[in-house]
């Protein structure tokens, strides 16, 4: 398993389709997730910028994991958010035999997030919850991070930014350096 971690509009999904296409992996996206489920809750705190409860949220992303088999090639987008998610990933793993191979960080100013973000038009990015999720975002990712790699997992930092294949690139060599692809 890869994770992939990067605020919203770090291109965290454009990356994960192409891992996909080119690379026969499965991709589990939380926003996905979230944005598929008949829960009308988790619609509501979306649209308000509110992260969804460690408990639904688990609930949601381990029905999600137990339709794919142990040894499928899967990247997870979008969890953990928080340190408890992170520990919850760890054990859940280890009890379902998943290695957890990889995280890589997108890191993208400010500046371009905007702009990417207002580019793709989703009706939950409105500018009060890009703001929120951006402040939740930067609060929780390095006890995340820190968490996984002493949990052996190895965490690299990617330049999320220029032109799609510029960023495809560094995320290939991260993987080739790995031996995933």
């Amino acid at each position: 398993m890869i994770l992939f971690f990067g605020p919203a509009g770090s291109g965290k999904s454009t990356q994960a389709q192409m891992l996909v296409d080119g690379d026969g992996y499965t991709w589990l996206s939380m926003g996905q997730l979230f944005r598929e489920t008949t829960d009308l809750e988790v619609h509501e705190l979306m649209q308000r910028g509110e992260l969804v409860p460690f408990e639904k949220t688990n609930q949601i992303l381990g029905e999600a994991l137990d339709k794919l088999k142990a040894t499928t090639k899967m990247i997870l987008d979008g969890y953990p958010r928080d340190l408890n998610q992170a520990q919850w990933l760890i054990q859940y793993c280890k009890t379902k035999n998943i290695s957890i191979d990889l995280a890589l960080n997108f890191d993208v100013n400010m500046e371009e997030l905007l702009q990417r973000m207002e580019l793709r038009g989703r009706a939950d990015d409105t500018p009060e919850s890009i703001k929120k999720r951006l402040e939740i975002y930067h609060h929780a990712i390095d006890p995340i991070l820190d968490c996984l790699s002493e949990s052996c997992t190895k965490v690299v930092h990617i330049d999320g930014t220029g032109t799609v294949e510029d960023i495809h690139n560094r995320v290939k060599g991260v993987l080739i350096e790995c031996k995933l692809v």
